[in-house]
């Protein structure tokens, strides 16, 4: 009797310690992969402002819902960790080629392009606002000698040596000024000095109302100022328990003509100037279109 209890025993503690490690392993289950699951977008820090009004059409289309989980400057991260299924970044960013050749993330696919600009002081001393070549509004900043502040990142700066090349390389005298600051900060002493300043458009929108900065857009419309934007499925191979399918579809929603159109026709408050770009064309070929059209017909 008293070896048949203390079997009984054994076995209650078996089973119970069976369902702990079921549970146990429930719990720790990644996302749910499946149509039903939410898709889940980490991204760089601009392109919510255009992505974020497209969610609702993307549901009303699909039945699938998609969420902003991460915007900030390494959405990579997040999707390496299995917290996002779709990554939307800059395409010359630095984490997009180890993210891809790694093998964490599908090949990227362009989507959209947003842009930098020419910002210049209400009185536009120069006389550029409205001129769709930057390199000419270069040489009038040099002609005039108005003054300009670098914005001293990697790739405002490189924009800025390229117009400045295509400009005739004009000296730089005591107009030209570079405090070696970026971003944020180079807008507001651009803001105080009454000085030109190469910046995104996105950011500048945002910190403009906050921090009453008395600069406008001058020249948005040269095709140099627009940047590239790509998205790229959190690959399921890589990082099991993504929902791959689901930012397979996020993806393509964000493809199609129809939305496409949505993101030229995006406008910020107060700026009616279109500064957010279709660039699905680029690189698309024939992928969403289903059959194959014969050579020479796109």
């Amino acid at each position: 009797m008293k070896n048949m209890r203390t079997l009984m025993a054994m076995r209650n503690v078996i089973g119970g310690a069976a369902v702990l490690l079921c549970l146990s392993v429930l719990g720790a289950q990644p996302h749910a992969q499946g149509d039903t699951a939410i898709v889940r977008l980490a991204m760089v820090n601009v392109p919510d402002d255009v992505v974020r009004p497209l969610l609702g059409d993307f549901t009303a289309q699909t039945g699938k819902r998609a969420e902003i989980v991460y915007t900030g400057n390494d959405p990579f991260t997040v999707g390496r960790e299995g917290k996002a299924d779709l990554i939307i970044s800059h395409y010359g960013h630095e984490g997009v080629e180890l993210f891809v050749t790694y093998g964490y993330g599908l090949w990227p696919h362009a989507v959209f392009a947003n842009q930098i600009a020419l910002l210049g002081p209400p009185g536009d001393p120069a006389h550029v606002r409205g001129l769709t070549d930057a390199a000419e509004a270069m040489k009038r900043i040099a002609a005039t000698r108005s003054r300009f502040l670098a914005n001293d990142s990697d790739g405002q700066r490189y924009i800025e040596d390229i117009l400045w090349a295509k400009a005739g390389s004009p000296s730089r005298g005591d107009w030209y000024v570079n405090h070696h600051t970026q971003g944020p900060q180079a807008a507001r002493e651009a803001s105080e000095e009454g000085a030109y300043l190469l910046w995104g458009v996105p950011p500048f929108m945002r910190l403009k109302p906050q921090a009453q900065l008395k600069l406008e857009p001058l020249v948005t419309a040269d095709p140099i100022f627009q940047r590239i934007m790509v998205a790229m499925v959190v690959s399921a191979k890589k990082v099991p328990g993504v929902n791959e399918s689901g930012a397979d579809a996020f993806q393509k929603f964000l493809l199609a003509p129809a939305t496409q159109a949505r993101i030229a026709a995006f406008r910020y408050p107060g700026l009616n100037q279109q500064v957010w770009w279709p660039a699905a064309r680029i690189g698309r070929g024939n992928k969403f279109t289903g059959a194959p059209s014969p050579p020479g017909t796109r």
